[in-house]
């Protein structure tokens, strides 16, 4: 029970910033309290730090696996009713104007890196470096001018989170 009382609101609070509902904070709690439970039971279990910190591990773990899950899985039904007239969500719009304003070679790379999920190989290739660590500089680049717009316009996190 005590363990309820202290670790719930802090997990519930973490699944709640990253979209969740209080049922799935419940869900994923309940989750990472048995899978707790199981290493203790087994003698498995080697904490390195406390207890609320090991169960706030496990969710982020199962929230992650959750999240990801999901996002691949898009209903049939829903699919059909999305369409190219919809208005992208603000805070999509503006971190593609951050991704513009660094220029449409370095949308590219992010691009094949990130979103196509190529290798550093794969992606010097394509866009025809020398070699990995040419590409590797050259995402880094990329990535550092789009810190630096946000910087110039003396952006913070939480504008993201509209």
């Amino acid at each position: 029970m005590e363990l309820y009382k202290t670790s719930f609101p802090v997990i519930a609070k973490y699944i709640s910033r990253r979209g969740g509902s209080f049922d799935e904070a419940k869900d994923i709690f309940q989750d990472a309290v048995v899978l707790y439970y199981e290493k203790l039971v087994e003698n498995k279990l080697n904490l390195q730090v406390n207890e609320q910190a090991y169960l706030l591990g496990i969710a982020r773990h199962l929230w992650i696996r959750k999240y990801n899950l999901n996002s691949r899985n898009i209903d049939i039904d829903e699919a059909g009713q999305l369409t190219e007239q919809e208005e992208p969500l603000p805070l999509t719009h503006k971190l593609l104007d951050f991704l513009e304003n660094a220029g449409q070679k370095c949308m590219d790379l992010l691009k094949a890196f990130y979103y196509d999920k190529l290798n550093m190989g794969e992606v010097a290739q394509q866009f025809g470096y020398s070699g990995e660590r040419s590409a590797t500089v050259q995402k880094y680049k990329c990535l550092e001018k789009v810190r630096d717009t946000v910087k110039q316009k003396a952006l913070t996190y939480e504008d993201f989170l509209e």
